[in-house]
């Protein structure tokens, strides 16, 4: 396996999907989600692979694949992954074949949904693997671009504005994105535009960074659904088809994250330490706002809409506490990631069985419905067990990562850390209104006729597989923590 190119293999998955969407008549729909998920299923082995092939004792980046794109201009493919990018890599291939699954009884143009879909997968998996800047920005250009026809196509509750705000909001990211990454190229004067090498040099004065770095963190910090820019996440959640909203919340918020980290603190260190205390305090506005918000809102996706926000604060909290360095900052840095994975899963889980209810009823006002648990108690339960992973119960593994977030932000910045921690009420009390006025209680007569997942049927393998990971590493967690702590920045 050592000159095998895996990554390359692994982003092949998708691309291929695309290419044999495109070519197989749109009156095939059942071949077209075939192929999707064969490539979804593809790509989950090939992460699996890089899992077991990544040498976590060794730490760093592997695997590496660099050829030449533009050397005029010293732009390269360079591909590699540390113990993050392994993690995040495995993320997008569970949500990518879970999410086609998901979508099996879409009937309305289906090649051009599953094409639009795979182009989003494509460039998810560029970016958690790149390390060139250029090629990281436009594979994460390629993975935001097939969001607005997505909702605005397949989408419902106000689809074109919520496509459109949407797409207004990243175009306003990635207007401060560019020039901060072409700052970077041309203060190194190394003609390289490669993270690690840029990284291992050093080449950036403390004067630079602190400028420079604000840009980088609210350019990516965006689509991570950082507080106060985050009005385009919930609307966008609601409006979004089932499988989008997977990838949505559970994949495409990541790469806001990933890009903070793997450009911004990794390359502007001391920005980022300059900056902390200042994003620490919006990251914590977040959780608190996020939850008090959901614990308001009647419409299922608005509930998880605005429960990412605040799932995401606490992963820019612990990636701000890594970057202020100390004794707590690997905790910091080991949360966030596991945050990344753990909410990604889970709000996967959420969307594809609030999904399922809404798909037979066309609405989603928890208000109107009642007793779902004895109306329809396997479509209910994996809501439960979405719902009980959102609230950090032992046992799922958000648990893990909200722990050691929790620990290193007492240690850290012990006032946010307490602020933050009561946030986790506001957590339980809206996950417990939603039980409380749709999973129990009296039945409404109105959804008499609604149908229940079966078991053993293609309707319950995604929820099954979702719910399967969230166990397996919140009862197993040094299994995900032994690869993220093999993540080293700034390492060659």
């Amino acid at each position: 396996m050592a000159d095998f190119p895996i990554l390359t293999v692994m982003l092949f998955c998708p691309a291929l999907a695309l290419v044999l969407t495109l070519l197989i008549p749109g009156r095939h729909g059942v071949a077209i989600k075939l192929v999707n998920a064969v490539c979804g299923f593809a790509s989950i082995a090939l992460a699996i692979a890089v899992w077991m092939q990544y040498d976590s004792a060794a730490g760093g980046y592997q695997m590496l694949e660099d050829v030449a794109w533009v050397p005029t201009f010293g732009i390269h493919y360079t591909v590699a992954v540390d113990g993050a990018g392994v993690v995040l890599n495995l993320l997008t291939a569970l949500v990518f074949f879970t999410g086609v699954l998901s979508m099996w009884g879409l009937q309305k143009r289906v090649k051009e949904y599953f094409a639009f879909m795979a182009a989003l997968v494509f460039g998810v998996f560029g970016v958690f693997s790149s390390l060139d800047i250029v090629a990281f920005f436009f594979f994460y250009e390629v993975a935001v671009l097939p969001m607005y026809p997505l909702i605005a196509i397949w989408g419902s509750t106000r689809k074109e504005y919520s496509a459109m705000k949407l797409t207004l909001y990243l175009m306003a990211g990635s207007a401060l994105l560019f020039p901060g990454l072409i700052a970077l190229y041309m203060h190194a004067d190394l003609g390289s535009w490669n993270i690690a090498e840029l990284a291992a040099n050093g080449v950036f004065d403390r004067d630079f960074q602190i400028f420079i770095y604000p840009l980088i963190y609210i350019g990516f910090g965006v689509l991570a659904g950082m507080f106060p820019f985050h009005g385009w996440s919930p609307t966008g959640h609601v409006a979004a088809p089932t499988a989008v909203s997977m990838l949505h919340a559970g994949v495409l918020m990541k790469l806001g994250a990933f890009g903070v980290f793997r450009i911004g603190m990794t390359l502007l260190p001391e920005g980022a330490a300059y900056w902390a205390p200042t994003f620490a305090v919006l990251a914590t506005i977040g959780i608190v706002y996020g939850a008090f918000v959901a614990m308001r809102q009647n419409d299922f996706k608005y509930v998880i809409g605005f429960s990412s926000v605040s799932h995401m604060g606490i992963v820019l909290l612990g990636l701000n506490i890594w970057a202020m360095g100390g004794d707590a900052s690997q905790a910091g840095l080991d949360g966030a990631i596991f945050q990344m994975f753990a909410h990604g899963i889970m709000t996967a889980l959420f969307f594809s069985s609030v999904g399922f209810i809404y798909d037979q009823t066309h609405d989603r006002d928890i208000r109107n419905f009642g007793g779902l648990v004895s109306q329809v108690p396997i479509a209910a339960s994996f809501f439960i067990l979405a719902a009980m992973c959102g609230m950090g119960v032992p046992g799922f593994a958000s648990f893990w990562a909200e722990l050691l977030v929790f620990i290193a932000a007492v240690k850290t910045f012990p006032v946010l850390g307490v602020i933050a921690i009561i946030g986790l009420v506001f957590t339980a009390a809206y996950v417990l209104r939603v039980f409380g006025k749709a999973m129990f209680g009296p039945r409404n007569p109105d959804w008499e006729s609604l149908k229940d997942i079966r078991g053993w049927s293609l309707e319950i393998w995604p929820r099954a597989i979702l719910a399967g990971v969230l166990l397996l590493f919140g009862f197993y967690p040094s299994l995900i923590l032994d690869m993220i702590r093999s993540t080293v920045p700034g390492g060659l």
